[in-house]
C-alpha cells in the first residue's frame, strides 16, 4: 500500500470548551493544530484539514481545508467521509485521520495502522482502559477511500457513532501503550488544557 493522505478532524463545535476552535488554543507556546501537523505531516503523502466555517482562520496554516458534504454536523464520520473524498479525487487509496485536539499522538501511529489493516479493511487506534479493557480512538484510524459511497449511505440513514459503521466492515485495532499517560489524550475542557500544559 502507498502511504496513505492524512486528514486533521477539526469540525466539531467545542461546546466543552466554550465554542470555538480548539485546534487555534496554545500549548507551550504552540497551537494544538500545529503540533498535531507536526505529528502527522511526516507520516503520511499530504496533509488537509478537515474544518466548517471560514477557511480564512486557518489560512497561516497552508493546507486545504475541506468542509462536511453533510449538514447539521453529525459528528467525526462526516470528517471521515470528506476526508475520503478529497483523497479519492487526487488519487490516493487510503487515509490516515487525526484529531486536531490530540497534541501527544504516537510518532508511529501510521505505521503501526497500517500494520494492522493486514487484518481488516480499517484500522483503529487502541489503549488499555481500566474499566473498558482496550479502548478504541474512533478519530484515529485507517479509512480505504473505496468505502465512502458506503459511509455517505450510512450517514444518510442517520448513523452516527463511528464504531457503529466501522464495525460493519471489520475493524483492526493497533494497540499502543498507556504508560507513562494515554497518548490519545484530548482536550475537551479548560482543565484538559491544564494537564496537557504539566505533560509537556
Amino acid at each position: 500500500m502507498k502511504q496513505p493522505a492524512g486528514v486533521i478532524l477539526a469540525g466539531g463545535q467545542s461546546r466543552r470548551m466554550g465554542g470555538g476552535d480548539k485546534g487555534l488554543l496554545c500549548l507551550g507556546g504552540e497551537t494544538l493544530l500545529a503540533r498535531v501537523i507536526a505529528r502527522l505531516e511526516p507520516q503520511v503523502a499530504e496533509v488537509a484539514l478537515n474544518a466548517n466555517g471560514d477557511v480564512v482562520r486557518f489560512s497561516d496554516f497552508g493546507l486545504p481545508v475541506i468542509a462536511d458534504s453533510v449538514a447539521e454536523y453529525p459528528g467525526p464520520l462526516a470528517g471521515v467521509l470528506a476526508g475520503m473524498d478529497w483523497a479519492a479525487a487526487r488519487g490516493h487509496s487510503h487515509i490516515v485521520t487525526a484529531a486536531a485536539d490530540t497534541p501527544f499522538f504516537p510518532c508511529d501511529l501510521v505505521p503501526r495502522l497500517l500494520l494492522a489493516s493486514d487484518k481488516a479493511p480499517i484500522a483503529l487506534a487502541a489503549t488499555p482502559d481500566p474499566e473498558r479493557g482496550m479502548a478504541r480512538h474512533p478519530t484515529f484510524g485507517l479509512w480505504p477511500v473505496d468505502l465512502r459511497h458506503d459511509l455517505r449511505a450510512a450517514l444518510a440513514e442517520g448513523v452516527r457513532k463511528v464504531v457503529a459503521w466501522t464495525d460493519r466492515h471489520g475493524t483492526a485495532t493497533a494497540e499502543f501503550s498507556a504508560t507513562p499517560f494515554d497518548p490519545f489524550f484530548n482536550v475537551n475542557t479548560p482543565e484538559d488544557m491544564a494537564r496537557a500544559e504539566g505533560l509537556l
